[in-house]
Formats: C-alpha cells, sequence, structure tokens
C-alpha cells in the first residue's frame, strides 16, 4: 500500500509539475519579470519617510524560496512573496539561480517537489477516509485543496508581485497555516460528515481566520501598476487550480493503473 501510495504521488506529482511549470511560464513568470524591473527602478531612488517597504522585505510564505522570486509552485499555491536582501544594511544577500535557464530549472525542481508532497497528502487523506480512490473522487478531494491552500489565503493574503509591501513573514506564516487547517477541516465537516452541528462548526471554522483577519501590510507607495498586481493575483489561483486538477486526476488515474497491474500480474490475487 506504502509503495502504491508513494507511486502514484509520483505520478501525480510529475504530471502537475509539467502542466503547471508551462502555464507559470506563460502566466506569471513574464509579470514577476516586469515587476522586478519597477522594484530595480525603485531601488535606486533615495528612501523616504514616505515610502517605507521600497525597495522593501517582501518576504515568502512557508516554503517559499527567495531565489526563484515568485516562480516557486508555493507562491502560487500558498501565496508568497518574495525575500530581498536589505539595501546598506551590511547583510549577505540572499542567493538565488541565475537568470534564464537554472532559474527555469530551479522553479520547475521546486514545482515538482511540492506536487510530489501534495499528491502524498492528497492520497493519505482519501485513504485516511477509506475512499474508493478514482480519479472523479481524487479531484473532488483536489478541490478542497485548492480551496484550503489556495483560494481561502488569497482572501487575506493574495498572491505578490516584487516590490509590494507586505507584513511580517512570522505572521503572514502563522496565519496562512492556520487558515489552510481551519479550512481544511471545516471543508471536511462541512462537506464530509455534514449534519446541522458539523455544517454549523465547518462553516464557523472557515470563517474564522477571515474574521481574525490577516496580517496588514504597511502603507506604501509603489511604483508597480495596479493592473500587474491584479492580473498576478489572477493568474496564480489560475494556475493553482490547474495544479490541484491534475494533481487530483493524475493520482486517481495512477492509483488504479497501478492496482490492475498488480492484479494482472503473475501469482496476484
Amino acid at each position: 500500500m506504502t509503495k502504491r501510495l508513494l507511486s502514484a504521488a509520483l505520478v501525480a506529482g510529475f504530471l502537475a509539475a509539467c502542466v503547471t511549470s508551462v502555464l507559470q511560464f506563460a502566466l506569471t513568470s513574464p509579470l514577476i519579470l516586469a515587476a522586478e524591473k519597477y522594484e530595480e527602478q525603485a531601488g535606486l531612488a533615495p528612501a523616504g519617510p514616505g515610502l517605507p517597504g521600497l525597495p522593501g522585505s517582501n518576504p515568502g510564505l512557508p516554503g517559499s524560496n527567495p531565489g526563484l522570486r515568485g516562480g516557486n509552485p508555493l507562491l502560487v499555491l500558498a501565496h508568497a512573496g518574495h525575500d530581498h536582501a536589505p539595501e546598506g544594511a551590511g547583510a549577505a544577500a540572499a542567493w538565488q539561480p541565475a537568470p534564464g535557464l537554472p532559474r527555469m530549472a530551479f522553479t520547475a525542481l521546486a514545482t515538482l517537489v511540492s506536487g510530489v508532497g501534495y499528491a502524498l497528502l492528497l492520497g493519505a487523506v482519501l485513504l485516511a477516509d477509506r475512499r474508493t480512490v478514482t480519479s472523479g473522487e481524487a479531484l473532488r478531494f483536489a478541490v478542497g485543496g485548492f480551496l484550503a491552500a489556495s483560494l481561502a489565503p488569497a482572501v487575506g493574503l493574495p498572491p505578490e508581485l516584487p516590490g509590494m509591501a507586505a507584513a511580517a513573514l512570522e505572521s503572514r506564516q502563522a496565519w496562512w497555516a492556520a487558515t489552510v487547517a481551519a479550512t481544511g477541516l471545516g471543508l471536511y465537516l462541512a462537506a464530509i460528515r455534514r449534519g446541522p452541528a458539523a455544517l454549523a462548526l465547518g462553516l464557523a471554522l472557515i470563517a474564522a481566520p477571515h474574521v481574525w483577519g490577516a496580517p496588514r501590510a504597511p502603507e506604501a507607495a509603489s511604483a508597480l501598476p495596479a493592473a500587474y498586481a491584479a492580473q498576478f493575483a489572477a493568474r496564480s489561483l489560475a494556475v493553482a487550480f490547474a495544479f490541484w486538477a491534475v494533481l487530483g486526476l493524475g493520482f486517481g488515474w495512477a492509483w488504479t493503473a497501478l492496482g490492475s497491474g498488480r492484479s494482472a500480474a503473475p501469482g496476484t490475487a
């Protein structure tokens, strides 16, 4: 069972990484590169009290890689941002892959790693709930993963481009993790357990992080056009949905194919 779970997760993660990487390079990477140019231009201007955070620190959320500058799938999936070395602070600049092919390769690798990890989690949830693993059933749970890990956190912490002001990393990490956990449990109670009490508790859990409120970014001027930020948030969520959809369909297909192969092998029941 463990070998089958791992094999299906590897297949699903690979398929999701292939589709997501293509979508990232086509839809979100051009916006990131354009935003970085605005960020560099802002960094050349003298900082003043009316421009906090420019060039500021916009650290990412759990799993983000500062070297990928937003190309990391966890940025798209979990609303991570970007790390930047403080100007004039004497701190060592964070390592990041060189532009071009190295950066694309690290982005694709990070997408693959996160895809396999999420596929393992998806499979574990399906098996723990004693579900018959099919492509349709895995897709249903994958949509729940998208709602919990991408859409719900985006309500309070939308995906961010370089140069955008952001709250402190630790507070964003804590809020993101709490939102994912509360939304995931709430969806499970409302959609799986059902019943009046489970539904009420589930809805309360889903709403709780937003009632509490996400960490607020400091007020800051930005040279980045507002249209860029809006396009990036929308495209990031679209890529995230495609990621989860391929992950669910791929896992269900791989699980069924691996099971058929074992049952057809000589000497197996």
